[in-house]
């Protein structure tokens, strides 16, 4: 009898670890989901020999809002991604989705197209790091309120040479097309406008 109560005793202690085993496995797996790092956090330069995050495709800092767009009655999704090994070299993908998931626009600008003289003391003599903080500061006024517009094109506007007549009167006929300025790639004034009675996204140069 007291052999058995011995093997009894001795299974309820083995149970017991298990279960507390098991109970410090849970929760360590919770506390690594809960940490786990967002790609769209401020930009932090990687750490020299830290090999893991350098990469065309590395995500150095998202920005992003909602605004009405191709719908009046819902809010699409602006999106500024910067994707590179560096600042300086990366690529800005603007991306514009619709309130369903649809790619509306998707755009790749160099991030200096981001880069304003204006926020540089001195641009002949900015440092590196200048302007890279000046072209994280590009991207957070990127979707500043000012560069959104409605009607996308005032009344007055003449037909630019990129649209066919088509498009233009589908713009000018619907004042309730919002239109949205950026930089492009080249450096000069866009404005994006998604034209309803088309079902498409046009782009006229400034």
């Amino acid at each position: 009898m007291k052999t058995s109560s011995l093997k009894l005793a001795g299974l309820a202690l083995v149970a017991a670890s298990l279960s507390l085993q098991l109970a410090s496995c849970v929760s360590t797996e919770r506390e690594v989901s809960s940490s786990t790092v967002d790609p769209r956090t401020t930009y932090k330069p990687p750490v020299a020999g830290d090999r893991t995050r350098v990469g065309s495709k590395t995500v150095l800092n998202t920005v992003s809002r909602t605004h009405s767009f191709s719908d009046p009655k819902t809010k699409d999704n602006f999106i500024l991604q910067l994707r590179g090994a560096r600042v300086l070299s990366a690529q800005a993908h603007f991306i514009v989705t619709s309130s369903t998931g649809d790619t509306l626009r998707h755009e790749v600008l160099p991030a200096r197209a981001l880069l304003s003289e204006k926020a540089l003391s001195d641009p002949q003599a900015a440092t590196i790091r200048e302007k890279e903080i000046a072209i994280l500061q590009g991207m957070n006024n990127f979707f500043a309120d000012g560069r959104f517009s409605q009607p996308a094109v005032p009344a007055d506007a003449q037909q630019p040479a990129e649209l066919d007549t088509k498009t233009w009167v589908a713009l000018r006929e619907d004042p309730t097309i919002v239109g949205f300025d950026y930089v492009g790639a080249g450096g000069g004034e866009r404005r994006v406008a998604y034209v309803r009675k088309l079902r498409k996204a046009v782009v006229i140069n400034h």
